[in-house]
């Protein structure tokens, strides 16, 4: 159980140092969520209009995150990609970087930090 414990520390920490944002992690679905926030708040004070937060919030990903979003542009063509809303961006990145089981279990720890 101890062996467990640490081997995913070590690897949330080696994710870190490389970057690697494979999101297959609870720490990835943390990851991916504050991403989801930090772009929001640069929206809010940026005064960044709707039509171009798809635009702007692409142009941050990094990594795994940029392949996918590259390939989705190839399949579906520029036109069509920007004309998504961030909503759909962010359920597309969500469904794709943040397993339901992983969300569940991030939600359990909380609660049970709650109740304690």
């Amino acid at each position: 159980m101890i062996d467990q414990g640490v081997n995913g520390t070590l690897a949330a920490r080696d994710a870190n140092r490389t970057g690697d944002d494979s999101h297959t992690s609870r720490m990835g679905v943390r990851r991916t969520e504050r991403w989801f926030e930090r772009m929001e708040t640069v929206f809010r004070i940026s005064n960044c209009l709707a039509e171009n937060q798809v635009k702007f919030a692409t142009c941050t990903v990094l990594a795994g995150a940029l392949t996918w979003w590259n390939s989705y542009v190839r399949i579906i063509g520029n036109d069509a990609a920007y004309v998504m809303t961030w909503i759909e961006l962010k359920k597309k990145m969500a469904d794709r970087y943040c397993p339901r089981n992983e969300k569940k279990k991030i939600e359990t720890e909380f609660w049970n930090l709650e109740v304690q």
